[in-house]
């Protein structure tokens, strides 16, 4: 429990089987319930999950790979259903230091925010280990996010670190999220015409034996018209159709 506040942390694991006991070492200490989901795993992602006999510990396995996007919306799913205040989310890989959990939480505790998300593109120490490739294809994947979601004032959208309200999960429709890669894309998409309050976190990533499954030359192709559709659905939705319930915090632009 932080600060009154229950903790569910999701944590989406592909093939992590080196550093997924690492990242759950890490978030124990923080979580009322830890729900790992294992992406049908080819390898011993899941037997390293079972090692752990903390009864915090909620397992979830998909019997097929369905994508990020999914996993996660599996773990949210089990933290709607069991009533926790706040979700957090941490990529099995262990990239992200547990000891920024309170900035992300700060936010939404202080309801500044319903969702808070991690930026590595703040401050030039922040991105040191990422290749100027990956820089490149994160900041154009910024400004194609802010186009289409609306969020101007944020970056750094493929950041898997994030927090979220209880309160604003439920104005998703968890169904119609994007399940692969372009999930935090569309997520935010979906957050903008949910008339959610979104603040960026500075928080740097760590760079170590892990590789990342995105490959930017083909995933800016293949999110670029997810992002189009995003765009034009979010004006259809929020300035033809109707208004979206306004946030506890501020509606976005």
């Amino acid at each position: 429990m932080y600060q009154k506040y229950k903790l569910g942390i999701v944590i989406p694991a592909y093939n992590e089987e080196k550093l997924i006991a690492a990242t759950i070492k890490a978030m124990l200490p923080a979580a009322d319930r830890l729900y790992v989901i294992d992406d049908a795993s080819t390898d011993r992602t899941c037997q390293a999950i079972e090692s752990f006999p903390d009864k915090r510990i909620c397992l979830i396995s998909h019997k097929t790979n369905q994508g990020v996007g999914a996993a996660i919306t599996t773990g949210y799913r089990q933290f709607m259903q069991e009533g926790l205040d706040i979700a957090v989310v941490m990529a099995g890989d262990n990239q992200m230091r547990a000891t920024y959990l309170p900035d992300l939480l700060r936010p939404i505790i202080a309801r500044e925010a319903d969702y808070s998300k991690g930026n590595r593109l703040t401050r030039l120490n922040h991105t040191k280990g990422m290749s100027k490739w990956r820089l490149f294809g994160n900041f154009t994947l910024t400004l194609l996010t802010k186009i289409a979601s609306g969020y101007w004032k944020i970056g750094d959208p493929q950041n898997g670190y994030t927090a979220i309200t209880r309160e604003a999960l439920k104005r998703i429709d968890l169904d119609n999220v994007y399940p692969r890669y372009g999930y935090p894309n569309d997520m935010l998409v979906k957050l903008n015409v949910a008339g959610c309050k979104v603040v960026d976190v500075p928080i740097p990533a760590i760079y170590g034996t892990e590789k990342s499954k995105i490959k930017y030359s083909v995933f800016i192709t293949k999110v670029s018209p997810l992002l189009l559709r995003g765009f034009i659905w979010r004006l259809k939705t929020r300035y033809f159709a109707h208004q979206p319930a306004h946030s506890l915090a501020s509606k976005p632009g």
